[in-house]
């Protein structure tokens, strides 16, 4: 009852609903102009009828006020339509803003939202903006007690964090040495010479192989010497698939 909205009342329901019209409308407007030339564009262009086919899929949709990324496409199909740039068809994540009483358990908004992000194959993470600016005042031990006294295990701003990681197919490995430690953010699947390439493209260039290390296993023996010493440190040359959380030290020769 405390919060003013502009339509005078609380309802997230009734608000992504006009988001996602708004964000409709304007796909309709582009994807109708789009697959009238894509079908002109078959008769030299092979490539163009898959285009046509997943805008023909998605225009329908479209019409009946539902967002274009709950539409069932082949990969091929959605590569196809990547350059238009339709706004319906990014995927999302519901970030719900809750009380401190409500935040392990939400509520009934929570559970309307859920309900829409179940239709659209979307994820709902569920932050308290006054628990993240108390949790700023704390320590690191005072914060776990702070949110184990609250029925969670992390902050909503780490859970929205991770969720857009996850929803991105992006992740993360580190660089250590005497002076800093540091978080590269690179596309899951990517090998060694292609992470290495995050902090310099000559590193991939020269890539030789990277002495890696899990995290866990780091920060457990307290010294990349001491990792080395029970074996827990790798060679892995240019075919590794560099795995989240991993320390790496990367050899090179340019």
């Amino acid at each position: 009852d405390d919060i003013i909205h502009v339509a005078g009342s609380v309802d997230p329901a009734r608000d992504i609903e006009i988001i996602n019209l708004e964000l409709i409308f304007s796909d309709i407007e582009q994807a109708e102009k789009r697959v009238e030339r894509a079908r002109k564009e078959t008769r030299t262009k092979k490539e163009a009828q898959i285009e046509v086919d997943a805008l023909e899929k998605i225009i329908p949709v479209l019409n009946e006020g539902l967002p274009a990324r709950s539409v069932a496409l082949t990969e091929d199909e959605r590569n196809s339509v990547k350059g238009l740039g339709l706004l319906s068809l990014k995927p999302v994540i519901f970030a719900a803003n809750l009380s401190e009483d409500e935040l392990a358990t939400g509520n009934a908004y929570v559970e309307n939202v859920r309900a829409i992000a179940a239709k659209e194959g979307a994820q709902v993470v569920l932050i308290s903006a006054q628990v993240e600016a108390e949790l700023v005042e704390l320590s690191e031990e005072d914060r776990e007690e702070f949110l184990s006294s609250l029925g969670v295990s992390e902050g909503g701003l780490k859970s929205l964090i991770r969720a857009t990681y996850n929803l991105l197919g992006l992740q993360t490995y580190f660089t250590t040495g005497p002076k800093e430690t540091r978080a590269w953010t690179i596309i899951k699947g990517m090998k060694g010479p292609q992470a290495a390439a995050v902090i310099h493209t000559d590193f991939e260039r020269g890539y030789i192989r990277a002495e890696t290390v899990s995290y866990k296993d780091l920060v457990d023996n307290g010294s990349m010497a001491a990792a080395k010493a029970k074996g827990l440190v790798r060679s892995e040359g240019k075919e590794y698939v560099v795995q989240e959380g991993d320390v790496m030290h990367f050899l090179f020769n340019v």
